[in-house]
């Protein structure tokens, strides 16, 4: 089963849980069976409109998936995806 590491700042809202389990065929499929188990990260990931928010950036090992398929990329059952939160400053 591909396991999803949760960044700190997103921890609470996931149980306190670094990495869960997820069942899915690809990216966006991951993300929905997170965001069922754990809905309270839904808002925090995605728009009113159901789109990945533009500020969360998913990699699949060292690949960030828009480089890829996007959240239609595919998985496999050893796969570690990360969502790494994009960080602004001034």
């Amino acid at each position: 089963m591909p396991t999803l590491r949760i960044p700190t700042p997103l921890r609470p809202y996931a149980d306190g849980q670094t990495e869960i389990s997820v069942e899915g065929q690809n990216v966006a499929e991951a993300l929905a069976d997170l965001t069922t188990r754990y809905p309270e990260l839904k808002k925090h990931l995605f728009s009113d409109a159901g789109k990945l928010r533009a500020f969360v950036n998913l990699f699949l090992g060292e690949e960030d998936v828009r480089h890829l398929q996007g959240v239609d990329t595919p998985l496999k059952e050893d796969d570690k995806l990360r969502i790494i939160p994009s960080i602004a400053g001034g």
